[in-house]
C-alpha cells in the first residue's frame, strides 16, 4: 500500500511520510480548519467562501510542509511559488487578515507532526477569539454607528445646517464628503455619526426631512471605517 504514494525520487537516505501518519495529519488539520471556522461565524459577518477557506487552509499548509519535509530546495521553491498568490478579492479586515494567520499556524504545526500542540493552539486561540469577540461588542457598534447620506437644494447652505439635531440623536458627528448631484441642482452630503440612542433613528431622519424639503436621505452602516489594521 506504502509503495503506491512513494515519491519516484524517494531513495533509502529520504525518509517517507506513511499513508497512516498523512491521514492522521490531514484529518487533524481539517477539524481544526473546522473549529476555526464554526469559532469565526459567531457573531461575525461572513461569506460562504471565506469559511470554506479558512476551513480548509490549515490542512493545504499541513500537506505542504510534509511534503518539503526538510528539503532545503524544496523549501525554497513553495516559499517563492506562495510569494507570488495574490487575492484578487476585496481587502480583509484586520480580524479576518488574523483568523487567515491563525490558520496557516495550525497547519504549520500539524504538518510538522506535532498534532497535541496543533490542537492545543487551536482550542486556546479560538477561545481567545470568541473572548475578546464578545467583550468588543460589534453588534451594538455597527447599530449606533451610521453614515448618513443627505441631499439639499443648492440654496441651502449645508455648513452647519444639521448641527442642532446631530447635536440631539448623536454623541459624534462629521461632514466627509460633499458632492453635487441632479446637474449641479443639488448636493449630497454625507456624515459619519455615532447615535445616541438607535431607536430614535426615524425620529432623527424626520427632523431631517423637515429640514431639507423631504429631499432623498439615506442611512447606512458606517462606510468610512476607521482603519482597523
Amino acid at each position: 500500500m506504502d509503495a503506491i504514494f512513494k515519491g519516484v525520487f524517494d531513495n533509502e537516505l529520504i525518509q517517507t511520510i506513511s499513508v497512516q501518519d498523512f491521514l492522521l495529519c490531514l484529518g487533524v488539520s481539517l477539524v481544526l480548519g473546522l473549529i476555526m471556522a464554526a469559532a469565526y461565524m459567531f457573531k461575525n459577518e461572513h461569506t460562504k467562501s471565506f469559511l470554506v477557506t479558512l476551513a480548509l487552509l490549515p490542512a493545504v499548509v499541513c500537506v505542504v510542509i510534509m511534503m518539503v519535509n526538510g528539503n532545503i530546495g524544496a523549501g525554497v521553491a513553495v516559499a517563492g511559488a506562495f510569494s507570488l498568490v495574490r487575492f484578487r478579492s476585496a481587502p480583509g479586515s484586520a480580524k479576518e487578515i488574523v483568523t487567515i494567520f491563525l490558520a496557516m499556524g495550525a497547519g504549520l504545526i500539524a504538518g510538522m507532526g506535532y498534532l497535541g500542540f496543533a490542537a492545543l493552539f487551536t482550542v486556546i486561540m479560538c477561545v481567545m477569539f470568541l473572548i475578546y469577540n464578545a467583550v468588543a461588542g460589534n453588534a451594538r457598534s455597527e447599530a449606533v454607528n451610521k453614515t448618513i447620506k443627505i441631499t439639499i437644494p443648492e440654496d441651502l447652505d449645508y455648513t452647519g445646517a444639521f448641527d442642532d439635531i446631530f447635536a440631539e440623536y448623536t454623541k459624534k458627528n462629521e461632514l466627509v464628503k460633499v458632492k453635487t448631484t441632479n446637474m449641479g441642482s443639488m448636493f449630497r452630503l454625507t456624515y459619519n455619526v455615532t447615535l445616541r440612542d438607535a431607536t430614535k433613528e426615524k425620529e432623527m431622519i424626520d427632523h431631517i426631512r423637515e429640514r431639507n424639503g423631504n429631499l432623498e436621505i439615506m442611512v447606512s452602516k458606517q462606510e468610512n471605517r476607521v482603519a482597523e489594521l
